[in-house]
């Protein structure tokens, strides 16, 4: 395991000095440490970014009992569940793919991240080879506990716009996830990636039913969403209903204002598709 000494492309660059951050180095590992392969082996849920058959990016969350991510040796991850079929990101997962997992606990506020590509993926779950592993700061997290309950997934609801309980579950969110990749040119430095984002509730705001603002707040400086975005427009974003089990999965394309302070900057996300999936997560949660 060592240090990657050029870790982010061309176009995560570009973003820093957008920003006005200047060129950062980044603390970004090509295998797990330890400390990483302990915290994804004792998650109840992870986010996975994958790409639809099209290229588009897709974000989903998968659950299990604590174990259910495995990380076998320093280079791999392997996650033992199944994706529902109702899971439009459930396609994406076929080995040779670029995919992304954020491991998350919201309740301790810890996270951390892993680019890198499928190796293996049947029916029970998938394997990653990581590329890229690093963590990020506990900011803008919102503390939440889970804990599994059963629930039946309802049918899949796909739309051009948001309906109005799609509206209702982002016009009150904390949180949500956001998969993105960078273009294909950028080859093996490049990867699909998923990160997280969160505010006070209300914090994204609806222009109209296909068109949201999104506040970007200063991080770690690394830009991997926005530097993504430079090269490729095209996202995808997840709502949870942490009261119900509700996945809101949306696709669409971002433009970004630069021309903000820091402080201030922006982005906007023109929805394209979007995927209602009523109680799909078996998690109850608890502030």
């Amino acid at each position: 395991m060592s240090l990657i000494a050029a870790p982010f492309h061309a176009d995560e660059r570009a973003a820093q000095v957008l920003a006005g951050f200047g060129s950062s180095q980044g603390a970004i590992y090509d295998r797990l440490t330890e400390q990483h392969r302990a915290f994804f082996q004792a998650l109840r849920y992870v986010l996975v970014g994958a790409l639809d058959d099209d290229g588009w990016p897709l974000a989903t969350i998968l659950s299990g009992s604590p174990g259910f991510v495995s990380a076998p040796d320093p280079a791999t991850l392997a996650v033992a569940a199944a994706r529902s079929v109702l899971d439009p990101a459930a396609p994406g997962f076929q080995a040779g793919r670029d995919a992304a997992m954020l491991g998350i606990d919201l309740f301790t506020r810890r996270r951390n991240r892993v680019n890198g590509t499928l190796i293996a993926a049947d029916a029970a779950g998938f394997s990653i080879r990581v590329q890229q592993a690093f963590g990020n700061c506990p900011k803008y997290i919102t503390r939440r506990s889970a804990e599994a309950v059963a629930r039946v997934e309802g049918p899949l609801l796909r739309a051009s716009r948001l309906d109005e309980a799609a509206r209702a579950l982002i016009g009150g969110a904390d949180t949500f996830f956001v998969a993105t990749r960078s273009r294909s040119e950028i080859g093996e430095s490049g990867r699909v990636d998923i990160s997280h984002r969160g505010g006070l509730p209300g914090f994204v705001l609806l222009e109209d039913h296909d068109s949201l603002l999104i506040p970007d707040y200063r991080g770690n400086r690394y830009l991997n969403t926005l530097g993504n975005l430079l090269g490729d427009a095209r996202a995808s974003l997840l709502f949870v209903d942490f009261d119900r089990g509700d996945l809101l999965q949306l696709q669409g394309e971002v433009t970004i204002d630069w021309s903000k302070s820091p402080a201030e900057r922006r982005w906007r996300f023109k929805v394209s598709t979007m995927y209602r999936r009523p109680a799909a997560l078996p998690l109850a949660w608890h502030s």
